[in-house]
């Protein structure tokens, strides 16, 4: 089981890690520190908001503790000893109440403080992310770009892989084509196929190939007969010149002893 784990970890780490875009990451990194900025000020707001209404709330007692004040001397300036004496009981207890709200109002001042400094690190923060953010994806753009032109020239990109195949099929089926139709031209022009087209020769087309394989066989007869004509006639002529040599030779002959008779 632990094995199976950790195969199916490493799967799915190889598989997010070929489906992620540090481009994207960084804005979603630095979307994440804006909401958390956020917050920041909008807690500062809410701490601001608390602070300034405790400070209504003492003017309020304060200006309460001064009337209260204000009627006790009035009413001990008529007499009223009693209501003097209320007066400043109410007085008493506003001014612990004022107390109370003053050391709220402090505390709440500096978590106001501490909450304002911490939000002006975090904007400078979140700026410093921002300008980083840019200048790295706009280096990874570069060198995606750089990457994918130097696969291009060198042709190793999956895009320029496909198209190198098709124009190489492409040649490869336009030869075939080609040898193949000059092998069917030769074997046409050899005789060794027939045309099947279907299309037939007119009637004067058949008629000028007819004499003309007639005109070639009448030549040809009358080369071989001009051919026997000639030998017959030269056989001829040998005879002839033979029997005539024949008749000379027996007349031109004389015999010694009769001569000299």
């Amino acid at each position: 089981m632990k094995r199976m784990g950790m195969i199916f970890r490493a799967k799915a780490n190889k598989a997010l890690d070929r489906a992620e875009d540090p481009r994207e990451t960084l804005d979603y990194s630095y979307q994440k520190q804006l909401e958390l900025l956020q917050k920041v000020r909008r807690g500062v707001a809410d701490v601001a908001t608390s602070r300034k209404r405790l400070e209504l709330q003492l003017n309020q007692l304060q200006n309460q503790s001064a009337k209260l004040e204000d009627q006790g001397r009035k009413a001990l300036a008529l007499g009223r000893e009693d209501l003097a004496r209320e007066a400043l009981s109410r007085r008493a207890a506003l001014q612990q109440q004022v107390g109370d709200l003053q050391v709220q109002h402090q505390t709440l001042q500096g978590e106001e403080e501490k909450l304002t400094l911490a939000s002006q690190r975090l904007q400078a923060k979140v700026d410093a992310f921002r300008t980083r953010k840019e200048t790295i994806k706009a280096t990874y753009t570069a060198a995606q770009a750089q990457t994918r032109i130097a696969e291009s020239f060198s042709g190793i990109s999956e895009e320029m892989s496909d198209v190198g195949l098709a124009i190489q099929r492409a040649e490869d089926k336009t030869a075939q084509l080609q040898a193949r139709a000059g092998a069917i031209d030769e074997l046409l022009a050899s005789g060794a196929l027939d045309d099947q087209s279907g299309l037939a020769k007119d009637d004067i087309q058949a008629e000028l190939d007819r004499l003309s394989g007639g005109t070639d066989v009448e030549l040809e007869l009358q080369r071989m007969k001009a051919e026997l004509a000639g030998g017959s006639s030269a056989q001829q002529q040998a005879i002839e010149g033979g029997a005539g040599g024949a008749q000379q030779a027996p007349q031109s002959q004389s015999h010694p002893r009769f001569d000299k008779q």
